[in-house]
C-alpha cells in the first residue's frame, strides 16, 4: 500500500538471499511434487481466469508459460477479452494445450466484463483471477491444492507475493497476515494470489462494473462480509510474482488502488456505522472511524495502584481532564498505599463525582484487583489502565470504544509510546517458542511498520492490559481475568486468547495513543520468590496455550521478531508439503 518504510529495509535488502536459501526449488523438489501430486486424494480442478485488454499489453506470454509449467496437472485456463499485442501468444498456446479455453476475442466496455466472461466458462471448483504478466512458480497450484485439501471448507485462499523483473530477479516481498477484516477495510490485504470457491465468486455476482482496477478488491469486500473466518485461509508462501516493469497504472489496477472506487467499495461495506479518513502514516490506506452512539455509553476506567503518587496523578489527570469522551467514571483500586502524598491524592480525586477509590488490601494480584473493580463498576464498557500510562491524544477513548462496541470484537488495545516517543507496544505476537513479543518495540513514532502494521487498525491474538478496552458483557462471558494462574504476568495474554476461543477478535489501533512511562525502566523479578512466581506463570501460559504459540496467524511464517531483534526474515516455519523431513 506504499513504498518501503524504515522497518521494511532489512526485509527488502535481504530478500534475494532469502529467496536463494529458502524459496528456490531443486530438481529433487520438482520430482517430489510430481509424485505427491499424482498421489493426492483431493485434486480439485483449478480454473485460472485471464482477462485481456484491461491491463498492460504484451505480458500474457509470461503468464501462459508459467501456467503451462505448473507441476500440478489439474488446471484449466479460461482466457477472455482482446489484446492485439497478446493474441499471437494466446492463440499458439490454445492450439498446443487442451486445458486452455480461449473465448472468442471481444472488446469489453468494462474490465469486470472480461473477468466475468472467463468466470462463466470456468468448470473448476475454485477460480483464480490472474492479470497478464502474473507469473506463478511451478509449485504454486500444487501448494494451493494441498492447502485446500487440508481445509476442505475453504471459500477463499490467498498467498504471499512479490515483484519480478525481466531477468527473473525478485524483490519487494509482500508477506501477509492471517485473515483480518480490519486490514481489508484499510486496503487490499488479499492482493495476489486469491483463490475463490467458484460458487462463492458467482454467488457474489462476480466482479462489478464501474470499479475499474478496484473490482477485485470490491469483490473481496462484498464476498467476505458474510463468510465465517475459518473459511478464509492465508497460505504463507510466495506463489505469485507480479511484473516490476509494468506501468504504474497496471500495478495499481492489480492491487485495487483505484482510490475513488476503492473508497466507494469500502463505504458500501461499512454503511453509516463509520466514516472513512486517510491513515496519517500510510496515506494510500484508509482509517475507519467507528461511530460511538449518542448518548455515549458509560465507560468505567479502572486503575490499580500502590503509592507512586506522581504517576497516578499524571494518569488520572489525563483521564479526567484530557480525554474528550463524555461519559466516564474512574475507579482507582488502592492496593495498600501508605505514602502521605498518595493518600492525599486519593482525597483530591474522590472530590470529583466521577471518581471512586476502592481499597483492596492484600498481596498484589493484578487480575483480582481488576475483577473486583469490574464487579463494582457501572459502565457498559470497561478500561483496564496501568497507573504509569498517560494520555497523549484526547480522542483515545472514543477511538477504542468505537471498536469495542462492534459485535465481533472482544478487546481493543492502544498504541503505547515510551517517554521518548518511540513505540513500546503495537500489539503482541506469539511464538515461535514461548515468546509474547510487542510489535514494533523501539520503532520511531512516525514509522508505519512493515505492511503498515504500526499505521493501521488490525487484528491480533493479544494486546497488553496496560491499556485495554472491552464491553463489560464480554468480560463477564469470559469470566474476567485468571487470578489463580496469572497473578502478575501474562494475565492479559491469557484473557485475549480465551476471548479468541469464544469467537471474538482482538483489535489493536494506532489511533489511540498513550505514553507508557514506567515500563521502559522496569527491571526483572529481583527476588528468588519473584523469579519462582514468574516461572510458574510462564509454565501456565505455555502448557495452556502452546498450540497457539506454534502458529500465530498474525505473524507471517517467513518473518519473526523478538525482544532484541526487530522484524526480520527467517527460514519458513511452514514446511513445504512435498518435503518429508521435519
Amino acid at each position: 500500500m506504499r513504498g518501503a518504510a524504515p522497518s521494511d529495509a532489512a526485509i527488502h535488502d535481504g530478500y534475494a538471499a532469502w529467496v536463494a536459501a529458502h524459496d528456490t526449488l531443486t530438481d529433487a523438489d520438482h520430482d517430489a511434487i510430481r509424485r505427491q501430486a499424482a498421489a493426492l486424494g483431493f485434486r480439485p480442478l483449478l480454473s485460472l481466469l485471464l482477462p485481456l485488454g484491461c491491463a498492460g499489453a504484451g505480458h500474457a506470454a509470461a503468464t501462459l508459460a508459467a501456467v503451462r509449467a505448473q507441476l500440478y496437472p489439474n488446471w484449466q485456463l479460461c482466457i477472455s477479452g482482446r489484446s492485439d499485442a497478446d493474441e499471437g501468444a494466446v492463440a499458439a498456446a490454445a492450439r498446443q494445450e487442451p486445458r486452455i479455453t480461449r473465448l472468442p476475442p471481444q472488446d469489453h466496455a468494462d474490465p469486470a466484463d472480461a473477468a466475468n466472461a472467463a468466470l462463466a466458462a470456468a468448470d473448476g471448483a475454485f477460480a483464480v483471477l490472474l492479470q497478464p504478466g502474473d507469473r506463478l512458480p511451478v509449485q504454486a497450484l500444487h501448494d494451493i491444492a494441498v492447502a485446500l485439501g487440508a481445509a476442505p471448507g475453504t471459500d477463499l485462499l490467498y498467498t504471499d507475493e512479490d515483484l519480478i523483473d525481466a531477468e527473473g530477479g525478485r524483490s519487494d516481498p509482500r508477506f501477509k497476515t492471517g485473515w483480518d477484516p480490519d486490514l481489508l477495510l484499510a486496503g487490499d490485504c488479499i492482493g495476489s494470489l486469491a483463490v475463490w470457491r467458484t460458487g462463492v465468486m458467482r454467488g457474489a455476482g462476480g466482479l462489478r462494473r464501474g470499479f475499474g482496477g478496484a473490482a477485485a478488491y470490491d469483490l473481496a469486500l462484498r464476498a467476505t462480509a458474510a463468510m465465517l473466518p475459518d473459511r478464509i485461509v492465508h497460505l504463507p508462501a510466495v506463489l505469485c510474482h507480479r511484473p516490476r516493469a509494468a506501468a504504474p497504472p497496471f500495478r495499481d489496477r492489480l492491487l485495487g488502488r483505484d482510490a475513488a472506487a476503492s473508497r466507494r467499495a469500502v463505504a458500501e461495506r461499512i454503511g453509516d456505522a463509520a466514516r472513512i479518513e486517510t491513515a496519517p502514516l500510510w496515506p494510500t490506506a484508509r482509517r475507519i472511524v467507528w461511530k460511538v452512539p449518542e448518548p455515549a455509553p458509560l465507560v468505567s476506567v479502572i486503575v490499580p495502584t500502590r503509592d507512586r503518587a506522581e504517576l497516578l496523578a499524571a494518569c488520572t489527570a489525563g483521564v479526567l481532564h484530557r480525554t474528550d469522551y463524555p461519559a466516564l467514571e474512574l475507579l482507582v483500586v488502592d492496593n495498600e498505599s501508605r505514602e502521605k502524598a498518595t493518600l492525599a491524592l486519593f482525597d483530591t480525586l474522590a472530590a470529583d463525582p466521577r471518581v471512586r477509590v476502592l481499597h483492596r488490601p492484600g498481596p498484589f494480584n493484578f487480575p483480582a484487583l481488576n475483577n473486583d473493580a469490574v464487579d463494582a463498576a457501572a459502565g457498559e464498557v470497561i478500561v483496564l489502565l496501568n497507573n504509569d500510562v498517560e494520555v497523549a491524544d484526547p480522542s483515545w477513548l472514543r477511538e477504542m470504544v468505537g471498536h469495542a462496541l462492534r459485535p465481533d470484537v472482544g478487546a481493543v488495545g492502544a498504541r503505547l509510546l515510551y517517554g521518548d516517543g518511540t513505540v513500546q507496544h503495537g500489539g503482541i505476537v506469539l511464538g515461535p517458542g514461548l515468546a509474547a513479543t510487542p510489535v514494533g518495540r523501539g520503532a520511531a513514532r512516525g514509522d508505519p511498520g512493515y505492511g503498515g502494521q504500526l499505521a493501521l487498525a488490525r487484528s491480533l491474538l493479544a494486546v497488553t492490559a496496560a491499556c485495554l478496552v472491552m464491553r463489560r458483557a464480554v468480560w463477564q462471558e469470559a469470566g474476567g481475568m485468571n487470578a489463580e494462574r496469572f497473578a502478575v504476568a501474562f494475565n492479559d495474554v491469557d484473557l485475549c486468547l480465551r476471548l479468541g476461543e469464544l469467537g471474538y477478535r482482538i483489535v489493536w489501533t494506532p489511533f489511540a495513543e498513550l505514553f507508557h512511562l514506567e515500563s521502559q525502566t522496569r527491571g526483572l523479578p529481583a527476588t528468588a520468590a519473584e523469579r519462582a512466581r514468574e516461572q510458574i506463570e510462564v509454565d501456565n501460559l505455555w502448557y495452556g496455550w502452546r498450540h497457539v504459540f506454534a502458529d500465530d496467524p498474525y505473524q507471517n511464517a517467513n518473518l519473526a521478531t523478538d525482544w532484541l531483534t526487530p522484524l526480520h526474515l527467517v527460514a519458513p516455519r511452514r514446511r513445504r508439503p512435498w518435503r518429508t523431513e521435519g
